[in-house]
């Protein structure tokens, strides 16, 4: 293996890239990481150890820089859950990337697929896996297509249905498709199959399927799976009139995985998906010292759960429809509104107490407001298809920049100075949260609280009005709260943990 190789992965602040990334290095190959948004990988690792290129699968100006010089490139891309119309989204974006990948010299594509079924009509998320592999397979470049069934692994979002659908629902009532029959694999396998086919001979241009040593049905990997988790056997009734729409709204309801996610996924789960072939080992060895059983594979991405290890995950990803434009510095920003509730008080605390609250604000610790409101909204949220609260936190005490929070998003982060928030949630406008601590002139802490809201169209701005009369509550109640708490706190449990910018 030539160990100088450029390597440019996509998708590194998703699952499976973020994870990729390290294992790269440690094979020894130069790696490029492109990401829309470079500042979200500033916390990770390997930041120092990578070149990182901003730029967006589907600009071709963008993807020529980001391709300049690359051997093997990582095609990690998928528009799943972002909307109707993700089938035309990553047609768009494969045919874009092949392209720009040929004229700019590529040695090799390598792109995970999902693993479906032979002459059957696919779901929608299948089918649109098997498209963008053939597009690329086509491309000019020679191309490695991996096909995998269910990852199983912390985080990834196949994972965090099966483990929430277990642990929350000792007796349910299921659909026909737990009876359908599923090869999972381990993310560490997948990672080992993914690194090897970086060094595939040029003549090899073709799809391989991959999986684990087990083949099971959904309703085997939920028993299993409860019993690796020390739960009792779960009970379960097939209701062969639960329909995938309907499922993928119990999916919703029940784990922290929102409907325009769980519907691709339930509809998927339909089809057998097993391995035919495992032609892959001509090229790339078995893992050693073999694959991880499923009981295995459970086992070690719950301790990492337990031990808050989880170091990427599915929700690593923007919310589908979420938006991407950082926070606009003029309140005419493009020529529209900004509404803004602001609020400050000063405190009889340090800084580092102050912060040691808002850095561990969301998920268990709540946000410090009105709950009833909170929860009602998380509820309305998930109803229309938002991610609502269950997302919860990454890590119960640090937050990086990306990180999911609920239903918000770490935009920005600046050690006891700046926490900013971008709302995820359905909303008929874009809305951010800042919690911000400064100092007076007496040197007394101040608490100083910023919501903004940009309204789209004349729902927004009805929606800012319905609301405005509950700020005092809420946001008036999170500003008097976390003040109280900070007070209490006898020490601060914030400990310096990210690189400075």
């Amino acid at each position: 293996m030539d160990t100088k190789k450029l390597v440019l992965v996509t998708g590194v602040t998703g699952y499976i890239g973020g994870r990729l990334v390290p294992e790269l290095l440690k094979a020894g190959y130069r790696v490029r990481a492109m990401a829309r948004n470079p500042r979200r990988l500033q916390d990770r690792e390997w930041y120092d150890d990578v070149e990182v290129v901003e730029a967006d699968a589907a600009d071709r100006h963008q993807l020529d820089a980001a391709l300049e010089g690359v051997d093997v490139a990582y095609y990690l891309i998928h528009a799943l859950g972002t909307g109707k119309r993700f089938e035309s989204r990553d047609r768009h974006t494969a045919l874009t990337f092949g392209t720009a990948a040929r004229e700019a010299g590529v040695g090799r594509i390598v792109y995970l697929g999902g693993l479906y079924p032979q002459g059957e009509v696919l779901s929608p998320h299948l089918d649109s896996r098997r498209e963008v592999g053939e597009i690329l397979l086509a491309s000019g470049v020679p191309t490695t297509v991996l096909r995998a069934a269910v990852i199983l692994g912390s985080g990834s979002a196949s994972f965090e249905m099966l483990r929430y659908l277990t642990d929350r629902l000792p007796v349910m009532v299921t659909p026909r498709w737990l009876h359908t029959r599923i090869q999972p694999i381990a993310v560490r396998d997948v990672l080992h199959y993914l690194v090897g086919s970086a060094s595939m001979p040029s003549t090899v241009n073709r799809g391989f399927d991959i999986g684990g040593p087990d083949v099971l049905t959904y309703r085997d990997m939920m028993q299993r799976y409860a019993a690796v988790a020390h739960l009792t056997p779960r009970r379960i009734v097939t209701l062969p009139l639960l329909t995938p729409s309907l499922s993928s709204h119990w999916v919703g309801l029940v784990t922290p995985v929102p409907n325009s996610i769980a519907r691709p996924l339930v509809d998927s789960l339909i089809h057998e998906v097993v391995c035919k072939e495992h032609d892959i080992e001509e090229f790339v060895p078995d893992p050693e010292p073999g694959f991880l059983e499923f009981d295995r594979a459970v086992e070690l991405a719950l301790k990492r759960v337990q031990e808050f290890d989880v170091s990427t995950s599915w929700a690593s990803a923007s919310m589908p429809g979420a938006p991407s434009d950082p926070l606009p510095g003029d309140p005419d920003w493009s020529g529209g509104s900004l509404y803004v509730d602001e609020r400050e008080s000063a405190i009889a605390t340090t800084p580092e107490q102050l912060w040691s609250v808002i850095e561990g604000i969301g998920g268990g610790n709540g946000w410090y407001s009105w709950r009833l409101g909170w929860w009602a909204r998380g509820v309305l949220d998930r109803v229309f298809g938002g991610p609502g609260l269950r997302r919860g936190r990454r890590n119960p005490n640090d937050l990086s920049v990306g990180d999911p929070l609920d239903w918000w998003r770490v935009e920005d982060i600046e050690d006891l100075k700046l926490l900013r928030l971008r709302a995820e949630m359905r909303l008929p406008g874009l809305a951010w949260l800042e919690l911000i601590v400064d100092t007076d002139e007496d040197k007394k802490t101040v608490f100083r609280q910023r919501a903004l809201f940009h309204p789209h169209g004349l729902p927004g701005h009805l929606y800012w009005y319905a609301i405005k009369p509950f700020h005092g509550i809420v946001f008036g109640g999170m500003q008097r709260n976390i003040a109280a708490a900070a007070a209490k706190a006898s020490e601060p449990r914030w400990r310096p943990s990210r690189k400075s910018s």
